[in-house]
């Protein structure tokens, strides 16, 4: 899988990480979501998805149904679909640890967005949700607005992180200054290395 997420997306998220890095700012650990964990989580969505458009070309082709066929049908799509969008947007995101600040990077949909969190403005302790095969949400922050790195009670982080509570100990490391850096000012590249790493 590492191999997958770092071919077509990371040429895009290394220039990104050069531009949204500071002078002298230096990375610490970087990771990417695990997108086949956030598809497993939404699976359910497929077994509602395809029996639901079975069902619909069967009322369609026996003339049950006319006028509501096409959204019936795009319902059936968009539940289908949506973890492959899903999956999509994580092999388009980056997260990074450097020693100044947490951020998270993405180029999807056409969209680069960085969404930086410094070390002051995170809350005291980190929280973890563990929500299976060894991924987690590492929540750093409080009171955030909606955002797709953001749960329904405003708390904000790293979702669907493999092996949350290393990582949370490298965060915590480096907010304490305790860093091992894995970068200069300019990384060479997001290899599918560092993506093993997460």
């Amino acid at each position: 899988m590492d191999e997958i997420r770092a071919t077509p997306f990371s040429a895009g998220l290394r220039r990104l990480c050069i531009e949204a890095l500071e002078d002298g700012e230096q990375v610490v650990w970087q990771g990417r979501p695990d997108g086949v964990a956030r598809m497993m989580m939404w699976r359910l969505l497929w077994w509602i998805g395809f029996p639901w458009l079975l069902l619909t070309v069967i009322a369609v082709r026996n003339d049950w149904i006319n006028q509501a066929a096409q959204p019936l049908v795009m319902l059936g799509v968009a539940m289908v679909a949506a973890p492959l969008v899903m999956l999509l947007q994580d092999l388009q995101t980056l997260y990074l640890i450097t020693d100044r600040r947490a951020l998270i990077l993405r180029t999807a949909w056409g969209r680069r967005t960085v969404s930086p969190t410094p070390f002051q403005a995170m809350d005291a302790d980190f929280e973890i949700l563990d929500i299976g095969g060894g991924a987690g949400h590492l929540n750093f922050a409080s009171g955030r607005s909606r955002s797709p790195d953001t749960d329904y009670t405003g708390r904000y982080g790293f979702r669907f992180v493999r092996d949350a509570p290393r990582v949370r100990q490298i965060l915590a490391g480096a907010r304490a200054g305790r860093v091992r850096r894995l970068h200069t000012r300019k990384p060479a590249a997001i290899t599918g290395a560092a993506a093993r790493d997460a």
